[in-house]
């Protein structure tokens, strides 16, 4: 539950055009899709991809760790870990009941030979869509769970793409999709709130020492004319 007399005054350390901002942007987020990488080596690729979640709406971006523990790359996300949820885990399968638990259909992109092509795919429900490594793809585990598969139509001699361009054009061509549909994608308003007040947080700075500052009640000084009574 967000404290709304905290986040009101938080925000007054805000210009009206960064909370007009945080609004307009709150807007266009979804937790309708869902983004999940499995033990991804390249890490610019894990980077990249929660950049690509950031510009295009997805809110939340899981990473499997199972095989490679890896930080992400400042630099190529270019900040983006300020604004998009990154959850970890350390197995498919913590993973896999976590995103069940939230009403997510587990959707694997690979060129299955049961896959469904990207500009086919049914964007009504809830999809959570992992990404293998860049060599040998997605985990017989997660392919063996999968509700589904879904692969991008290609017309060269190539047979594959980097895992961070694959991601983003999945991820471009399914929340332009929601955008243009009548399906409720949006976040709901207590995330609204919750996002606020996590975003204005991570704007301002030493924002631990203001909010101390806020918990602190009042010091009582008494007036030169005050009198105390026996």
């Amino acid at each position: 539950m967000v404290d709304l007399n905290l986040l009101a005054y938080l925000e007054g350390f805000l210009t009206e055009e960064r909370k007009e901002k945080f609004q307009k942007i709150l807007a266009s987020r979804t937790n309708h899709i869902t983004i999940a990488m499995e033990d991804v080596y390249q890490l610019h690729n894990t980077s990249a991809v929660m950049r690509s979640c950031e510009v295009f709406g997805v809110q939340q971006l899981h990473v499997i760790e199972q095989k490679f523990g890896k930080r992400i790359d400042r630099e190529i996300a270019m900040g983006a870990q300020k604004w998009v949820d990154v959850q970890r885990y350390n197995s498919v399968t913590s993973c896999i009941e976590k995103l069940r638990s939230q009403g997510y259909q587990i959707i694997a992109t690979t060129p299955h030979n049961d896959s469904c092509l990207l500009h086919e795919f049914d964007i009504s429900q809830r999809s959570a869509l992992f990404f293998g490594t860049e060599k040998e793809g997605l985990s017989p585990e997660i392919l063996a769970q999968a509700d589904g598969f879904l692969k991008i139509p290609m017309v060269g001699f190539t047979e594959s793409l980097n895992i961070s361009v694959s991601a983003a054009i999945v991820i471009q061509d399914l929340t332009s999709r929601l955008r243009q549909s009548e399906i409720a994608w949006s976040l709901t308003p207590e995330e609204r709130l919750h996002y606020r007040m996590q975003w204005t947080q991570n704007s301002i700075k030493d924002v631990a020492r203001i909010m101390e500052r806020y918990s602190q009640p009042p010091s009582f000084e008494p007036s030169q004319n005050s009198s105390t009574q026996t």
